[in-house]
């Protein structure tokens, strides 16, 4: 026998062998086959209902979250414009006070020297009291009767007199 040219009776049992094991396998096999691939589809088709709600959810929070960060970067500017204008007034009021501070020092410096200068001008009218009274005190005391002796002491007392 050859297997190119088989007999009537290995084709009647292979037949036979087939058909039984077709029997068995649409008995008992395909079911759990067609079963186990319609459970797997179902398990698929969950899946991808359930990747698609993740997947709307994840742009829902993505949306939350860009709504958040907008939300934020706008406090944040607002944060910045409020310490920026507050450093504004700081300055400004700083320098307000600086020229209420140089004014003040200013109107006090010139009150002390209107002071210093009156002082000055009372100590220069003592001073000129005093050298007129020393020079009339000298002319006085010397001969009265002679003018040109009392010219030359009078000239000769002026110039000694030196402001102290």
């Amino acid at each position: 026998m050859s297997l190119l040219t088989p007999s009537i009776g290995l084709i009647f049992w292979m037949t036979l062998t087939f058909l039984i094991v077709l029997f068995i396998l649409g008995k008992w096999g395909w079911p759990v086959v067609i079963k186990a691939l319609k459970k797997r589809e179902e398990d698929i088709r969950k899946s991808l209902q359930a990747a698609e709600t993740a997947k709307q959810e994840m742009a829902k929070l993505q949306a939350s979250n860009e709504q958040l960060l907008s939300k934020a970067r706008e406090e944040r500017d607002e944060i910045l414009k409020q310490a920026k204008q507050s450093a504004d007034d700081m300055i400004a009021d700083a320098k307000n006070k600086a020229k209420t501070e140089a004014d003040k020092i200013i109107l006090q410096a010139r009150q002390s020297i209107d002071f210093e200068k009156q002082k000055a001008i009372q100590d220069l009218q003592t001073q000129v009291a005093d050298i007129s009274l020393e020079i009339a005190k000298k002319v006085l005391q010397a001969e009265v009767s002679d003018t040109q002796k009392s010219k030359n002491i009078i000239e000769q007392n002026i110039s000694q007199i030196s402001f102290k």
